[in-house]
C-alpha cells in the first residue's frame, strides 16, 4: 500500500500512528529519486518515502529586470508546447531540460539571464525538431513581422 508521509523538522512521521522512529525495510535510487519502504516501529506500519536532493536555489533574471526562481515546470511547459504534435517524446524533452539544468547549476551561480534559458533550449530544439525550434522562437524572439520570421526560416535552409 502506497502512503503519505509528514516531517517535523527533519524527522519522518509514521502515516499511520504520527509516531517518528521508523527504519527503512527497502531503498532503489532512480536517476533523480531515492524511493524507500519504511516500516514505523511502534505500529509496524510500511509506507514509501520519495528523496529528491534539493538542488540549490537558481534565479532567473528577466528581460525587464525582474528576479524570479528557475521553475522546471515553466521550462517543461514552453517545450510541450512547441513540440505538440510533433515527432519529440516526453523522454527528450525530459532530457533537454535535464541537460539545461545540468549547465546552468554548474556554472556555480545563482542567477542566470532568461535570455541564456531561451537560447540554450533553443539549440536543443534545432538539434531535435526544426519545427518545434521555430515554433518555440517565434514566441521566444516575438517576431513582429513575417519579414523576421522568413529570415528565422532562412537560417534553418541547408
Amino acid at each position: 500500500m502506497w502512503g503519505f508521509s509528514w516531517r517535523l523538522g527533519s524527522q519522518l512521521i509514521c502515516p499511520s500512528c504520527r509516531k517518528s522512529e521508523t527504519r527503512v525495510v527497502d531503498s532503489r535510487d532512480d536517476e533523480s529519486v531515492v524511493r524507500r519502504r519504511r516500516e514505523c516501529l511502534d505500529c509496524r506500519h510500511r509506507f514509501t518515502t520519495y528523496e529528491r536532493m534539493e538542488a540549490p536555489r537558481l534565479f532567473v533574471v528577466k528581460k525587464d529586470g525582474r528576479r524570479e526562481q528557475y521553475n522546471r515546470d515553466k521550462v517543461l511547459t514552453g517545450l510541450r508546447r512547441s513540440c505538440e504534435k510533433r515527432p519529440v517524446s516526453e523522454a527528450q524533452m525530459e532530457e533537454i531540460v535535464a541537460g539545461l539544468e545540468r549547465e546552468l547549476f554548474s556554472r556555480g551561480e545563482n542567477e542566470v539571464p532568461t535570455t541564456m534559458v531561451g537560447e540554450k533550449l533553443m539549440e536543443a530544439l534545432k538539434r531535435t525538431d526544426k519545427v518545434a525550434y521555430i515554433r518555440f522562437a517565434s514566441v521566444y524572439r516575438s517576431f513582429d513581422d513575417v519579414e523576421s520570421f522568413q529570415a528565422e526560416l532562412a537560417e534553418l535552409a541547408p
